[in-house]
């Protein structure tokens, strides 16, 4: 039987949250078209981020790093002619324009505005049609995934850090694009749909910096195309209406995260109030953590996005929690 919260009455201060989606959808691409920086202007900006872009224009082969913006389609033509396309073959849910990065040694986001110094809260990822078909069928210099046996323990991984006044964090937040590391060859996968990547636990920053690595190596380095695709961006712009300061460095863990029933929230430090508050700032529950692990019971609040903020003595931690 579900549990039913009880709210607790708890003097708690308030975080103003306001938040911005860069969707790309304002660069008004015509289907199957891009934007690779060829006109100089050094990278795309939308809602609170830019994405920079490097392009050189050498007369034999011209090339660019960083990020481009597309609208791109072609999920079945392998190789480096189809560099822009995500697998996916259009936007997350459903929208026609998203970005895609080729890793040269890394990539970055920058946060503007309201934005700079905040933190993201998260973002979709996918793999490229050229990532993607190298790694399922083996493309020139990249193996196929598993090997011949399909018994090879191969990754493709996206690791993500915050930088913030020039200094990374000592975490980060890693996703697989691919992993067929686990012994059973059925639990073998190549992500092929559009994954959200919570980046909250990651605190402040004014850049994000995305690294890619593989199990497969040369001579030069990885194998596998560089290249991964992403979509909704969503950053918490600056803006605290209490007297509190903002500690990122309180750990809150949330899991399981989407959920639909229930949450179990661990905690490690003296008691302190909770808050959950709903994308307009509303509150929907409010309960007292202890240290340990603490139950909250979600099974009659509306699907969304919500935000848990912890009122403790050194400042304020805030972390998402995704209702399905």
């Amino acid at each position: 039987m579900k549990q039913t919260f009880t709210l607790l009455a708890v003097a708690i201060s308030f975080l103003a949250f306001g938040q911005t989606t860069a969707s790309f959808e304002s660069f008004n691409l015509p289907v199957d078209s891009f934007l690779n920086g060829i006109d100089g202007s050094g990278g795309f900006a939308d809602g609170n981020v830019f994405l920079p872009n490097e392009y050189v224009a050498d007369p034999m082969f011209p090339f660019w790093s960083g990020w481009s913006i597309s609208a791109t389609t072609d999920v079945t033509t392998s190789g480096f002619s189809n560099e822009f396309s995500a697998i996916t073959g259009q936007g997350f849910n459903g929208s026609s324009t998203y970005a895609t990065t080729f890793v040269l040694d890394e990539s970055r986001i920058k946060l503007e505005g309201a934005a700079a110094g905040g933190t993201v809260e998260g973002m979709y990822v996918t793999n490229s049609t050229y990532a993607y078909l190298a790694m399922k069928n083996g493309y020139f210099i990249a193996k196929r995934f598993g090997g011949p046996t399909r018994d090879d323990p191969d990754y493709f991984l996206l690791t993500i850090k915050a930088s913030l006044n020039g200094e990374l964090s000592a975490d980060s937040v890693n996703f697989y694009l691919a992993d067929y590391r686990d012994a059973d060859n059925s639990n073998d996968y190549i992500v092929d749909e559009w994954s959200y990547v919570d980046l909250s636990s990651l605190g402040n920053a004014d850049e994000l910096v995305f690294l890619l690595s593989s199990s497969d190596v040369g001579q030069f380095g990885m194998n596998t195309p560089a290249y991964f695709c992403i979509d909704e961006i969503t950053t918490t712009d600056n803006g605290v209406s209490s007297n509190s300061k903002v500690n990122t460095n309180l750990g809150i863990k949330i899991f399981p995260n989407p959920t639909s029933d229930f949450a179990q929230i661990e905690w490690n430090h003296e008691a302190a109030p909770a808050q959950l508050f709903d994308i307009n700032g509303k509150s929907i529950q409010s309960k007292m953590l202890i240290r340990g692990m603490n139950h909250l019971s979600v099974n009659d609040v509306p699907a969304g996005v919500y935000f848990l903020q912890v009122n403790h003595e050194s400042g304020l931690a805030t972390r998402k929690l995704i209702i399905e």
